[in-house]
């Protein structure tokens, strides 16, 4: 489901795409209209999920298998669900998310070649099947996102290119599967460009 009383926005892309630039523009954009929205993180956004976080993304010395890394990530999500997400939404209010259960589905799904159809189920569990209402797919080839990255990378993004780019694929399949929800947006593109499309596209759907 999606919720019927405020607006679920999510951003999602390979690592390097521009989300994080986009997101904070989206914000910046909404203070000046005085909007009240809430913008979290994935993994992350609760004391809970944020201890969760430093697992999967800093546990440097110790091997992660990848059905506890599918776990984890669902874990984090359903506590930042029930404790953040869903409390402001059925305020009537605008959640944006920096990452939900797209990400473990590429991630996890594409990346890691678990079994799509288990972390499917495994979501809809965590999020008491809750959905975006509109998601944002930045795209970009994994040569680029690898050089915008830099040297300083966590766990995941070490993962190399031929990860980055099962990732990719399994973006690019997720926004036909989840058409209704999902625009498709160049990350080659000017970041203005992009926030422009980015705002002109919520105000369709909602125009405030």
């Amino acid at each position: 489901m999606s919720t019927s009383k405020g607006l679920f926005i999510s951003f999602e892309g390979i690592d390097g795409c521009g989300k994080s630039t986009q997101i904070k523009m989206l914000c910046s954009y909404l203070k000046d209209r005085n909007k009240e929205f809430l913008m979290v993180r994935e993994p992350g956004g609760t004391d809970i999920s944020e201890q969760i976080r430093k697992i999967l993304l800093h546990s440097h010395d110790q091997e992660i298998s990848d059905r506890t890394e599918a776990l984890l990530m669902t874990g984090s999500r359903a506590q930042l669900i029930d404790e953040k997400i869903l409390p402001f939404l059925n305020q009537g209010k605008i959640v944006i998310a920096d990452r939900f259960l797209d990400s473990t589905l590429a991630y996890q799904g594409g990346g890691r070649e678990l079994d799509l159809n288990w972390l499917i189920d495994l979501n809809n569990f965590a999020t008491n099947n809750t959905f975006p209402d509109i998601t944002f797919f930045i795209d970009i080839e994994p040569e680029i996102g690898a050089k915008r990255s830099g040297s300083s990378k966590d766990r995941i993004e070490r993962a190399g290119l031929e990860f980055q780019s099962r990732v990719r694929q399994s973006y690019i399949k997720l926004s036909t599967l989840f058409n209704d929800r999902y625009l498709t947006l160049d990350g080659n593109q000017e970041k203005k460009i992009i926030h422009k499309k980015i705002v002109s596209h919520l105000l369709e759907k909602d125009p405030w």
